[in-house]
């Protein structure tokens, strides 16, 4: 069987999931791993391995390629969906080069025929894992250099399908694009994928608020100012349009632009060319323009707020970028991604979450989009104390009754003390407390039974038997 490989000091502990069907494998291949120091799961069917992977995030996954149902280039593809930087090694017994080449091609680190030995099976986790440890430690350092946020446009919906076939498109264009979507939907992601996509991915993607930055700035910010062209003015500015060229310029919340602003944004746009405030002359560029709103731009327009001569320069490509609330099936992936992000950056024991918290956060709507859940997921690992976050994680995204449609008046989810009593004759029976916090709990799922009772820890059949009647008509 040849020497033993420990697997190394710094990488005991890691957590790796073993899928596949034949059991002689799993436990051989475990018993292997385990006596290296390694923390194994196993898994006999790909179904099964996505629902750990939901779970409780893993270092290292090694599959079976040919499984019934589905198998594992399938498997590989949707762990590549939720985190594109996870280590695979496929394992079959099926060795051509036609099923090397194709898992290769959907991201697998490595590929071993069966039957293999030990120590190429050591060797083979070993590599894959140190490649992780470097991976982690490049992120971070790409982090530290740019400033930037670790943060993908998550998402295999049906929507989020069409924003990303609309990227690619557009990408390879220089056209004009106008991102449409409420606040949190993550416009400027969408803004970074095409320039990152573009030709122009090699020089620098400019970004302004047009919301952030006072009106009377806002003109010196985007077009530059010559020195002593008003008051502080001690020397030549270069705006963003100039600081931009053969780049591109991302104008976000271009709806909240003032009425003088907008026409000088016009005419640059016309005439491919800026001003700075207190010149004479002109700068010619070569600038990519891409602008987001949350705001209603045609409405706007119809209604006098907005130019419509420039919403027509604006809008060549438009691009929705749909709300949280029409995409929950793209919840569970983003929280999967937030949670391995904020793993990388926070010291937390969280390696995963409850099927009852992640089915409390597909019921909830995010009024603030994307940016709401990853502010609510990172707030949860903070204050997490185990590795897995439960519903209880999320308990203040719970509406209280007051809130609810068809909640009593007056209810309140905090009950008085029972010492606070002068007359015992007032105070509520369990059942009562009991049949009252079910129906809280019903009203905030809105009235969804296998969510209300993975929440109360009862079975359905119970929690009806429990409310039999209830229901309101609506």
């Amino acid at each position: 069987m040849g020497s033993h490989n420990d697997g190394g000091a710094v990488l005991r502990g890691r957590r790796i999931l073993l899928v596949d069907d034949e059991a002689d494998t799993l436990d051989a291949c475990t018993q292997i791993l385990r006596k290296d120091g390694y923390q194994v799961e196993t898994a006999v069917s790909a179904r099964e391995a996505i629902q750990l992977q939901r779970s409780r995030p893993f270092d290292l996954t090694i599959t079976d390629l040919k499984m019934p149902q589905v198998d594992g280039l399938e498997l590989l593809k949707a762990i590549k969906r939720v985190d594109p930087e996870m280590a695979v090694v496929m394992i079959t017994g099926y060795a051509t080069v036609e099923t090397a080449v194709a898992s290769m091609k959907e991201g697998a680190y490595d590929y071993i025929p069966k039957p293999f030995t030990p120590d190429e099976l050591r060797l083979v986790v070993r590599n894959a894992l140190e490649r992780q440890e470097l991976v982690g430690e490049n992120t971070d350092l790409r982090e530290r250099l740019s400033g930037g946020r670790d943060q993908l446009l998550v998402g295999d919906s049906g929507a989020m399908q069409r924003v990303h076939q609309l990227i690619a498109r557009v990408a390879e264009t220089d056209s004009t694009v106008l991102i449409l979507g409420e606040t949190g939907t993550g416009k400027e992601l969408v803004a970074r994928a095409i320039h990152t996509g573009s030709l122009r991915a090699s020089a620098a993607l400019i970004t302004v608020n047009c919301a952030a930055i006072p009106s009377d700035l806002l003109e010196s910010e985007l077009f530059g100012h010559e020195r002593g062209a008003f008051t502080g003015a001690i020397r030549r500015k270069r705006g963003s349009f100039e600081l931009a060229h053969r780049g591109s310029l991302f104008l976000d919340e271009v709806g909240a632009l003032s009425p003088a602003l907008q026409a000088k944004l016009l005419r640059a746009l016309q005439e491919g060319e800026v001003r700075p405030v207190g010149s004479e002359h002109g700068i010619r560029l070569d600038v990519r323009i891409i602008a987001a709103t949350n705001r209603d731009l045609a409405e706007a327009t119809r209604q006098g707020a907005f130019r419509d001569d420039l919403f027509y320069r604006l809008n060549v490509v438009p691009i929705h970028v749909p709300p949280l609330r029409e995409r929950k099936e793209d919840i569970p992936p983003l929280a999967d991604h937030f949670i391995a992000q904020f793993r990388r950056k926070l010291p937390t024991p969280v390696r995963g979450m409850a099927p009852a918290a992640l089915d409390l956060l597909v019921s909830y709507d995010w009024p603030g989009n994307v940016r709401e859940l990853e502010h609510a997921i990172e707030r949860a690992i903070i204050l997490a104390e185990g590795e897995v976050l439960d519903w209880e994680s999320f308990a203040h995204l719970l509406p209280s009754p007051a809130g609810v449609p068809g909640a009593r008046a007056g209810s309140t989810r905090t009950r008085r003390p029972v010492t606070d009593a002068r007359d015992f004759t007032d105070l509520p029976s369990l059942e009562k407390v009991e049949r009252d916090y079910i129906m809280e709990v019903l009203q905030a799922t809105r009235w969804n039974r296998k969510r209300a009772s993975e929440i109360l820890g009862i079975s359905t059949v119970t929690l009806w038997r429990k409310v039999q009647g209830e229901r309101p008509e609506s």
